[in-house]
This record gives structure tokens, C-alpha cells and sequence, in this order.
């Protein structure tokens, strides 16, 4: 019933201008803020953690704050996805050095997207789907049966395929093989019995080694991408140049390299413009859980 009444209120909001609904979920984002010390926290632990002393206070809540607008944004853009036409969706997003992807494709590769919970990732999605190549998504399974089916509805709009996590090495397999792209989070937390131990944002983590166990064994081709906007009306999707994989004797240091490589990529990208990332989620809990003990 809870759900149904969703669906109504979706409705409605899309019969109301762009702007009236955007306000509203500031609105709910500024609230949630307020609201939610726990994860306020936890983008405040986050940020010391990883800048020490070179953010002011002010900056640093600028991006807590955004982080919250963020998530809502992107659960607005999840929303009209499902109302939106790839006409629409061109309007909204310009591409940038769609060669990388078309390199890989000249030469029968296929192709693994790395990306991260970066600025309108659900848009970003939505689009390589619609101007670059359907791509299937990996993704976490969600505690509410309705909303997950609903999320996944929006992302499959231009033709994605979503894949749940657990067990999903070998459905990349039969992709890759295939030569269907799919599209990897690198920014997840996850334990110590998965992935590598990579530096990011100058802190020891792990990382997911899925794409370069995958590009090395396969020849597929590593193509890190995000999205960004200025106004939060236009969006640019960046397509990043290939990360390369060695293929020396040594496996798992060939891995390890690759997965640095990616690490290091996102780095960058964080440091260059932090408002955008999704501060708000423990992302250091595998090596560094005693930091969110403090304030939990």
C-alpha cells in the first residue's frame, strides 16, 4: 500500500515543473541533513580523515551538505528517468572523448566501465546506456523488494542490465566474452577478504580487483567515466582514456598495479572537486573502522 501511494506521489511530482520539483528535494536534503547526525558524521570523519587540516570548517560543511543534496538529486534524476525520452536525455548531457570507447570497440574489445558515487551518477549511467552502449550494472541488493524493482526499472530505460554482486564473476565472464560491456563501482567499501590493498585518498584501503582480473584474463578494456555539471541542469559525461593492464608472469602483481591505477584515477578526480563525491557512506570501515567507532 506504502508503495502504491509512492507511485501516486511520483506522478504527481512529474506533472509539476522541473523547478518545483528539484526545490522539493532540496528541500528533503537540506531536512536530511538536519535530520541525520549519524551520516552528517560520518562525511565529516570522512573528510578529516582524508584532508587532515587543509579544509576549513565552512568547507568542509559545504560538502557534507552537498553530499545530501546529491543523494536527493540523484534519486530525482532515478525518477525522471522513467518519464524521459533519449531526445530529452541528449538536451541534458554532452559527451566527451567518446573516442576511448570507440577505440576499444574498433579493436573487438570489450568494454568495463569503472566509475564511482560521483556528482549525477544515475544520469551518467542512463547515458552511456543511451549514447555510448547498453552496459549492465553491478549493483548491491536492496533491503526493499518494491524500491529496488523501481530503481531498476529506471536504470534498464535505455536499455542497462543490472547484475547483482553476490556470485557475479562468472556472469561478467559470459559478457566480456560476449563482448557486452558492463559497469563496476571502484569506490565501495568493502572486507578484507575481497579485493586489494591500493592507497586512495592518500589512506590504505581495499579495493574491488574485478576490472583488472577481467581486462587481463579477457582483453577487455578498462575505461574509467564520470559525469559533472556546473548548474545542475547540464551535464558533461567523461569518458576517461584506457587503463592499462600488464600482462607480465606475475598475475597477481599485474593486478594489483592496474587496480592502483584506478584508485589513483579517482583520486584525482575527488581532489580536484570533493563536493561532488558521496561523502556520506563509510567507505574506509574495512581497514579503518576505529575512525567511525569515535562518533557511531
Amino acid at each position: 500500500m506504502g508503495f502504491k501511494l509512492f507511485l501516486i506521489f511520483e506522478n504527481f511530482l512529474m506533472i509539476l515543473p522541473k523547478k518545483c520539483r528539484k526545490s522539493f528535494f532540496v528541500f528533503l536534503a537540506k531536512l536530511a541533513y538536519y535530520l541525520s547526525p549519524r551520516y552528517r558524521s560520518i562525511g565529516f570523519i570522512n573528510l578529516d580523515f582524508t584532508f587532515s587540516d587543509t579544509l576549513s570548517q565552512k568547507a568542509k560543511e559545504e560538502i557534507v551538505k552537498y553530499s545530501f543534496k546529491n543523494l536527493l538529486l540523484n534519486f530525482l534524476h532515478l525518477m525522471e528517468i522513467r518519464h524521459m525520452s533519449k531526445e530529452e536525455l541528449a538536451k541534458k548531457v554532452t559527451i566527451k572523448n567518446i573516442q576511448a570507447v570507440q577505440k576499444a570497440h574498433e579493436e573487438q574489445r570489450a568494454v568495463i566501465y569503472v566509475t564511482s558515487h560521483y556528482c549525477a551518477w544515475e544520469l551518467g549511467g542512463a547515458a552511456i546506456g543511451a549514447f555510448a552502449e547498453p552496459i549492465t550494472a553491478v549493483y548491491k541488493k536492496m533491503k526493499n523488494s518494491h524500491y529496488q524493482k523501481w530503481v531498476l526499472e529506471s536504470r534498464s530505460k535505455f536499455k542497462n542490465k543490472s547484475l547483482e554482486k553476490s556470485n557475479v564473476i562468472k556472469p561478467l565472464i559470459r559478457l566480456i566474452k560476449n563482448g557486452e560491456a558492463c559497469g563496476i563501482l571502484i569506490d565501495t567499501g568493502i572486507n578484507q577478504r575481497e579485493g586489494v590493498e591500493v592507497q586512495f585518498l592518500g589512506k590504505s584501503t581495499r579495493q574491488t580487483s574485478t576490472p583488472a582480473y577481467l581486462a587481463r584474463k579477457y582483453n577487455a578494456a578498462i575505461i574509467p567515466v564520470i559525469i559533472k555539471t556546473d548548474d545542475e541542469e547540464n551535464y558533461t559525461l567523461i569518458f576517461f582514456d584506457e587503463i592499462p593492464v600488464e600482462r607480465s608472469d606475475n598475475e597477481e602483481e599485474d593486478i594489483q598495479k592496474a587496480t592502483q591505477l584506478q584508485a589513483d584515477w579517482l583520486t584525482k578526480i575527488i581532489t580536484d572537486e570533493p563536493k561532488f563525491w558521496f561523502w556520506i557512506h563509510r567507505r574506509f570501515k574495512g581497514e579503518h573502522k576505529e575512525i567511525y567507532e569515535k562518533k557511531d
